[in-house]
């Protein structure tokens, strides 16, 4: 196995400033709308988003193929610093036949130009269309048709980018220059496979169930690797599965972080010193082993040579935020937002800071911003309509949305299962928690990545309908689960968390409040400030199911004074509450949660 040691030894931490990850000016929670007009009215003139080409070969399955020529291009371009250049996340939503306003898209993506084409592949040759427009006038600048063989598509790419450099009139050092030039693969089969794997991940996060998603494109990435072994921006992204699976908790186990440190380590010894290396590192340090310091320094190094990627930003973000430093989060989110306008998932990364600092209003406008984007969806939909619940205890909102999404499309319903069945339980309609409970995904109803297993959702909503019984028969089984994970990994503080509170519902006194202390001592506040502060609110718990009040209302004093998810609606109507309900203390708590 790779050794986080050993792997950062081999890349030269010449340790930089920090200072474009953490701007000075203060922040406030309405600045976000007044940023996103400032970005539109001050468009930078070396800016350009790449859109997706359209495929014009007869064999539809070459989708891919034209993906990949459009993925080339946009990520020669984005490691040019004199460039401002927009996500493939953000471009995507425009891969469509109908004829588009390029100068709506400008004003969307804050971009001056834009670059648009086709590709037409048969047999062994290819045609490449391409013209670059300043899309403020609508005005073609540049254009340009390849006809060549199959093989030379790679060649084409390069030459596309470095015109585009030219006619931008940008500055291009020669480490740039020579990453332009440099081919990814030779071979057209891997990098469809790539593409493929890559498009699954860059979806996985917001989709459900995420297992299969983040599987399959483990099972794509190994497949180029296979027919490529120097194929180094494979080894990058299934690195970034493998660190996902674990991270999520999907796969918590140290076996998973030895998949991702030796695809780190053949990305390693293929591009020594790359911006890739640096920045798969850094997602390997955060997200398998919470090293805060040493991802900030790879992130550093990392934007030297990938000024254009928007998870350099996020990352910095969801740091800052795990170590409570919310307006540098803020700050780093809202960056990413700039490269990647259109991402209604880092949207709703902004909006989650917001719930965590209560900031209800400024969450709202988020979401709705997300929605605005892609108002199909019906995880954000379901979590514009939850912050009623959190902020002013009304759950009617929530339950209403989720059966208005339900009735447009039943197949949302594993999507928002976990949301329905809380706003059901605190509504306590538990026909409704039923039906919830019905489409939950195998996956469980997890707390942020607290790994609470189906059987525990069963048993919550058994216990809520007074069913002790098939209660006490679930709680088992989650018991079970969840002994297992942690037998394997005895410091996994979100495992030892749900075993804690399994061993509650069961009566298990002395086991489930050592078990909560120690979740609490592995991971507490001051290390992670997203999750730290869930654990202090389940021991609360705990200690509020084993009959120790007194202890409970310690921890959920503390947990109410800090950011977190803990809210207000949650307090009022919650079944998880009722033993502490009446006490003056419970609604001391609940009232300092209140809406003022």
């Amino acid at each position: 196995m790779l050794t986080v040691a050993l792997l950062v030894s081999i890349i030269a931490l010449a340790i930089s400033s920090l200072i474009f990850f953490h701007r000075a000016s203060p922040t406030t929670t309405s600045s976000l709308p007044e940023a996103a007009a400032d970005a539109v009215t001050r468009i930078a003139e070396k800016s350009i988003a790449v859109l997706p080409f359209e495929n014009l070969s007869d064999e539809k399955e070459n989708a891919y193929f034209t993906d990949g020529v459009q993925d080339e291009i946009l990520t020669g371009l984005a490691r040019v610093a004199d460039l401002k250049v927009i996500s493939r996340t953000s471009t995507m939503q425009y891969k469509s036949g109908a004829k588009l306003n390029l100068r709506e898209i400008s004003k969307a993506l804050g971009v001056a130009h834009v670059l648009e084409g086709s590709v037409q592949r048969a047999g062994d040759r290819v045609r490449v269309n391409a013209q670059l427009i300043d899309a403020r006038t609508d005005s073609q600048l540049w254009a340009e048709r390849y006809d060549r063989d199959v093989a030379d598509v790679f060649a084409i790419e390069s030459e596309v980018a470095s015109k585009i450099v030219a006619q931008l009139k940008s500055k291009l050092s020669p480490e740039e220059k020579a990453a332009i030039e440099e081919k990814s693969t030779a071979d057209l089969v891997a990098h469809d496979l790539y593409i493929q794997g890559k498009t699954l991940i860059a979806t996985a996060v917001f989709t459900l169930p995420q297992a299969e998603s983040l599987s399959e494109a483990v099972r794509l990435l190994n497949q180029a690797i296979e027919r490529d072994p120097a194929f180094a921006l494979a080894y990058y992204q299934l690195a970034h599965a493998h660190d996902l699976l674990y991270f999520v908790g999907i796969d918590h186990t140290p076996a998973r972080l030895v998949m991702a440190d030796a695809a780190i380590q053949s990305l390693a010894r293929l591009r020594p010193n790359s911006g890739e290396v640096h920045l798969a590192v850094a997602k390997h340090l955060y997200w398998g082993y919470l090293d805060y310091d040493r991802a900030r320094e790879e992130l550093s190094l990392a934007l030297k040579s990938l000024p254009n990627d928007p998870l350099l930003f996020v990352l910095a973000g969801y740091i800052d935020r795990r170590q409570g430093r919310w307006d540098q989060s803020t700050k780093n989110l809202e960056r990413a937002i700039e490269l990647d306008p259109q991402n209604p998932g880092t949207l709703q990364q902004l909006a989650n800071n917001y719930l965590c600092l209560r900031h209800y209003a400024d969450a709202e406008r988020v979401l709705d911003r997300a929605i605005a984007l892609a108002p199909k969806d019906a995880s954000l939909r379901a979590s514009r309509a939850q912050i009623e619940l959190d902020w002013h205890a009304d759950p009617r909102p929530q339950i209403s949305t989720i059966e208005a999404i339900i009735a447009e499309d039943p197949r949302e319903a594993k999507n928002t299962a976990d949301v329905w069945l809380r706003g059901s339980l605190c509504e306590r309609d538990f026909d409704g928690a039923l039906r919830a409970l019905g489409a939950l995904p195998t996956d469980g109803c997890y707390q942020d990545t607290i790994p609470f297993p189906q059987s525990w959702c069963e048993g919550v909503v058994a216990q809520a309908r007074g069913d002790k019984t098939a209660a006490r028969a679930a709680f088992t089984n989650a018991r079970t689960k969840v002994a297992k994970l942690v037998a394997e990994q005895p410091d996994y503080a979100e495992g030892l968390c749900v075993l804690g509170m399994a061993d509650a519902a069961l009566g298990n006194k002395e086991d489930a409040i050592r078990e909560g202390r120690r979740a609490v001592e592995l991971l507490p506040v001051t290390k992670d400030a997203i999750i730290g502060p869930l654990l202090v609110q389940n021991l609360a718990l705990i200690y509020a199911w084993t009959g120790e009040k007194d202890l409970a209302f310690e921890q959920l004093t503390s947990a109410a004074r800090i950011p977190g998810y803990l809210s207000y609606g949650q307090l009022r109507l919650h079944p998880y509450w009722d033993p502490l309900r009446g006490d003056p203390r419970f609604d001391k708590v609940v009232a300092s949660l209140a809406p003022k």
